[in-house]
């Protein structure tokens, strides 16, 4: 970790860990910069959870970062944040039941902080973002939640001068079933590469039939990360061709069809680098509507991939409600190698 990238700026670096592992750098002192729990107790500053039932048969994860030791904690609205100067990552957390707002307004209102902690901080640059909201595909009032999510989280990137189209940064958005609407985000100082997958509609110019404001994500985002490498960050991807969900009803098959979607963003991605990434060799998260589904899904990804593959093998599995209700299965997943952006 003592390599810097030309702008002086500690290298960030993220590690797969189990719950028992992961917990473990506090009791010995070495807390690192951050981490996204995924059914780990929300009792670590450094380590904000993930609402949703762990499927996986290693149990719980995190993803871990770490950067440089001088971080700096704070708290912008209703952000709270841990940075090194170069670095930052952040978490929202708002109940619905205690604010007495709706999803629209709540949304709008978190990403409004948001930008105000990039603006403090000077990490003016989402890299990634993830979401999770309370009942994804449920009636918000005549407007399906997501739909009312989308509403808001839009109007907060134009009210920032935030790039809502092209340039959005790399994000999923997942239904829990319960609990406040949940957004972690990772930031720097330089503005991430956006990849877009040739196989799809980019998400932000989907049609009105999908509701009056478009997903404000780009599908992937490359970004150079300092001591020579370069992270990957794929957005939730699902089975969809062009801006159409296809293989309705079909497990496996939406499976698959996720699959030759990410390969497309990694071969989009692959163009922009001078390195190569593999979709072999990701570290994903599986996000399955149905739990007595998430055995298919499994055998999907072994059978195209491998059982001993680093995507296989670190893969964490998650019961979660897609953004369409007629999606299956979603995965996002990042990675990080040496290498460079292409001028």
């Amino acid at each position: 970790m003592t390599a810097r990238d030309p702008l002086g700026a500690p290298p960030l670096r993220v590690e797969r860990l189990s719950l028992p592992d992961s917990l473990a750098l506090a009791a010995d002192g070495r807390s690192p910069f951050g981490a996204l729990g995924y059914g780990t107790p929300d009792d670590l500053a450094w380590m904000p959870t993930v609402n949703a039932r762990v499927l996986s048969q290693a149990g719980a994860m995190a993803d871990v970062w770490h950067a440089s030791e001088h971080i700096e904690s704070g708290t912008t609205g209703v952000v709270r944040w841990r940075c090194d100067g170069h670095w930052m990552l952040g978490a929202i957390d708002l109940d619905e039941a205690v604010e007495k707002e709706g999803l629209a307004v709540l949304a709008q209102r978190a990403y409004h902080d948001l930008f105000e902690a990039l603006a403090q901080t000077g990490c003016a640059h989402l890299l990634r973002v993830w979401n999770y909201l309370p009942q994804i595909n449920g009636d918000g009032g005549g407007m399906e939640r997501y739909r009312q999510f989308n509403l808001g989280r839009q109007q907060a990137f134009i009210d920032a001068g935030q790039a809502a189209f092209e340039g959005a940064p790399a994000a999923c958005a997942l239904g829990i079933r319960q609990g406040a609407l949940c957004i972690r985000f990772l930031a720097g100082r330089v503005a991430p590469l956006p990849v877009e997958n040739p196989r799809q509609v980019s998400a932000y110019r989907y049609p009105p039939t999908y509701g009056p404001r478009s997903p404000t994500f780009s599908r992937a985002a490359l970004a150079e990360i300092g001591g020579g490498d370069v992270a990957l960050f794929i957005s939730g991807t699902a089975s969809i061709v062009g801006h159409e969900t296809v293989h309705i009803g079909d497990v496996r098959t939406q499976t698959q069809e996720t699959l030759r979607n990410l390969a497309a963003v990694i071969e989009a991605a692959n163009a922009r680098a001078t390195t190569r990434f593999d979709l072999s060799r990701l570290d994903c998260v599986v996000y399955v509507r149905h739990v007595d589904q998430a055995p298919m899904v499994r055998q999907v990804l072994e059978e195209t991939l491998g059982a001993a593959s680093h995507t296989v093998s670190h893969a964490v599995y998650l019961e979660a409600d897609i953004c369409r209700q007629d999606l299956l299965v979603e995965i996002e997943a990042h990675a990080v190698t040496d290498g460079a952006l292409r001028p």
